[in-house]
């Protein structure tokens, strides 16, 4: 695929506005191949609009949007596995339907090894959704996902509505199942769970990048923590 010639992610002079309201202020964002990012900050401050940009889910009023070379749309769809916040399977369906749907959609999409991390949570795919807790659905919407061969991996709050005990589980997958050549993009507001598995860190404030660095460059120039810097940069 000639997408990996390019960076994964461009985004340039960005621009996203409700009415007076400013979401998203003149934002340049380049991600390169083969890392995981955490996409962090202050509840309002642009995180969703960013990733639902990304994901051609809705556009911009100005700026460009680049992946894998190529403008968002209908094209790069094919390049972006996206996990939204929400759960988005109907109650009716059965774990084994959800996996004929990506098939059907996603050429990329790889079933056998969605069944391997299925069994590896104890899922029966004859499973319908509404007998399943909201965390493993979750697991299995991030199954899913990660059972893409994509370039970018678009993953809101993949964490943030299961037990502590399924974390780890959760960043296991993310780490063990991802195309190398591509990259992952993490929203969320858990830091410290998912700090050890970050290559680098966006910190974003009013719609504007207040800093962008490798995780290991947070930790020398800084001395902090991701989550110690997180929360000194935003006073929580």
């Amino acid at each position: 695929m000639d997408s990996f010639k390019h960076p994964v992610l461009q985004c340039r002079g960005l621009n996203k506005s409700y009415g007076r309201h400013h979401v998203i202020k003149d934002l340049d964002l380049e991600l390169s191949p083969g890392r995981i990012v955490g996409l962090v900050g202050p509840n309002g401050a642009g995180k969703t609009t960013l990733i639902k940009l990304i994901c051609s889910l809705l556009t911009a009023q100005s700026g460009q949007i680049l992946i894998g070379g190529h403008p968002v749309g209908a094209g790069s769809k094919a390049l972006v596995s996206y996990l939204p916040e929400r759960t988005y399977l109907a109650d009716w369906m059965k774990v084994a339907d959800a996996l004929e749907l990506f098939a059907d959609f996603y050429a990329d999409f790889d079933r056998e090894k969605a069944l391997d991390m299925l069994a590896r949570l104890s899922v029966d795919p004859k499973a319908r959704f509404k007998t399943l807790s909201k965390g493993t659905r979750e697991k299995v919407q991030l199954v899913l996902v990660m059972s893409r061969k994509a370039l970018l991996y678009v993953l809101d709050e993949p964490i943030g509505g299961v037990d502590p005990a399924a974390r780890d589980y959760i960043l296991s997958t993310i780490l063990t199942n991802y195309n190398e050549e591509g990259t992952i993009l993490i929203s969320t507001h858990l830091i410290s769970d998912v700090e050890t598995v970050l290559d680098e860190a966006i910190f974003l404030k009013d719609g504007q990048i207040v800093l962008h660095k490798s995780v290991d460059e947070i930790r020398q120039e800084e001395g902090k923590s991701v989550d110690e810097l997180f929360r000194e940069v935003f006073k929580c």
